[in-house]
């Protein structure tokens, strides 16, 4: 299974970007999918998941209002908008499946394949 995760990029405060994640693999298909970032510096964190049976959705409080996950329309993609970036959302931002079994959203050892993560970077 691999996991392309595209979108990042340099911006300054206020402006918005857009990540894609596509999962591939044989017959693979997620039961959630979502998103950490880690800031230089900083553990690795929790920003957004997805869980594909019901479109419900989980976000980081410091995210809420203005990230948001969607499923994308081709197979195992999602995406986040991100919206009125602040500074303190620059990290490398990393997706990650869930294939089924225990799933805790906002803990990173739930998920079962990671992507090589997307930089981005938010300037004042």
């Amino acid at each position: 299974v691999q996991l392309q995760a595209s979108g990042g990029g340099s911006v300054q405060a206020g402006d918005s970007l857009r990540l894609s994640c596509s999962a591939s693999g044989g017959t693979f298909s997620p039961w959630a999918m979502g998103w950490f970032r880690q800031a230089p510096g900083k553990e690795r964190e929790f920003v957004t998941a997805i869980r594909f049976s019901d479109s419900y959705t989980f976000y980081a409080d410091s995210v809420k209002g203005r990230f948001t996950i969607s499923r994308g329309n081709a197979k195992n993609t999602v995406h986040v908008q991100m919206n009125n970036l602040k500074p303190e959302d620059t990290a490398v931002y990393y997706c990650a499946a869930h294939e089924g079994g225990y799933f805790y959203a906002t803990d990173g050892r739930t998920y079962n394949y990671w992507g090589q993560g997307t930089l981005v970077t938010v300037s004042s």
